[in-house]
């Protein structure tokens, strides 16, 4: 804190960060169960703006927007409306590294064979450069 309030332009910034946080726990106060994973996007001009992770907890806390209204205003928030907007985060996982498990002898005859089944043509010439390639790639091994 002490480090936003010695820079001037972040400094400037502390009444309305101070106001949104205050906001945001008035919000889950007046719906805790709900409010958890919903958060304040917006302020202004009486017009609140929530961001609500998914579309079926918009939809209930729909229901509960003129209770949640009333108990801003007896709050001191002076709420005029009440918009829900749906952003859905992005969950982030680590990507998985596919485990190598060579092919056995079987699978490599099978693939050799196909191979040299196949009629030199056209149509078939990409399938068995394929082919090729994965038996190459299999013996290098």
């Amino acid at each position: 804190m002490e480090f936003l309030r010695s820079h001037d332009k972040l400094a400037a910034l502390m009444p309305s960060v101070s106001r949104m946080a205050a906001l945001q726990k008035d919000c889950g106060t007046a719906l805790p169960a709900m409010f958890a994973q919903c958060a304040v996007l917006q302020f202004e001009a009486g017009q609140l703006v929530i961001a609500v992770p998914s579309t079926a907890l918009a939809a209930r806390l729909k229901q509960q927007l003129p209770k949640f209204q009333d108990e801003l205003l007896r709050r001191g928030w002076q709420v005029t409306a009440i918009r829900l907007k749906v952003q859905v985060s992005k969950i982030v996982e680590k990507p998985r590294k596919a485990a190598k498990t060579p092919l056995s002898t079987q699978a490599l005859t099978a693939f050799d064979d196909l191979n040299n089944g196949l009629e030199d043509s056209p149509r078939n010439q990409a399938l068995k450069g394929a082919l090729s390639a994965l038996l190459r790639h299999q013996h290098g091994k």
